[in-house]
């Protein structure tokens, strides 16, 4: 009867199994980098696309904190927009990242704050996706703009003989 029983549970299982290793498998190819932060502010899990646009190893951010992402001068808006996630349950915002060797990465950030079935909060999820180089053709548009402005047109001789 024990192994009549047994192999029921395996089989319920099994499909279980294949389901949650399809969804990893999901998750750590998605094109946005997703990571796992703990209630205690420290990564629990990165997936691949988080750490190439931070240029680290996934599994070495394991244990760091959350903030160490982001510029210095930028960890009073991550803050509110934390404090704001708390409350509201998600929040949105684009920030300068940091990498370990100092260049800079512009983040579109998506914070998504969860609490287990006694809504105790337990972290939240960090998405983020890389916007430099969105960032940085901005700049060089504005630029030409403002270059544009700055010249003087010539005025047209059917304007002129007017």
């Amino acid at each position: 009867m024990l192994t009549i029983v047994l192999r029921r549970v395996l089989r319920r299982q099994r499909p279980l199994s294949d389901e949650l290793y399809a969804k990893t498998v999901a998750i750590e190819n998605l094109q946005t980098g997703v990571a796992w932060v703990r209630d205690d502010g420290t990564f629990g899990f990165a997936n691949q696309s988080f750490g190439r646009m931070l240029n680290i190893a996934p599994r070495d951010l394991t244990g760091q904190h959350w903030y160490t992402m982001f510029a210095p001068d930028e960890h009073n808006r991550v803050r509110e927009a934390y404090a704001q996630t708390l409350l509201m349950g998600m929040t949105t915002f684009e920030v300068r990242g940091v990498r370990p060797d100092r260049s800079e990465v512009w983040l579109n950030v998506r914070m998504v704050a969860v609490h287990d079935r006694h809504m105790r909060f337990v972290g939240h999820h960090c998405l983020i996706e890389d916007r430099t180089r969105e960032r940085d053709l901005e700049l060089q548009l504005s630029a030409l703009n403002s270059g544009i402005r700055g010249l003087e047109l010539p005025e047209s001789p059917l304007v002129a003989s007017r």
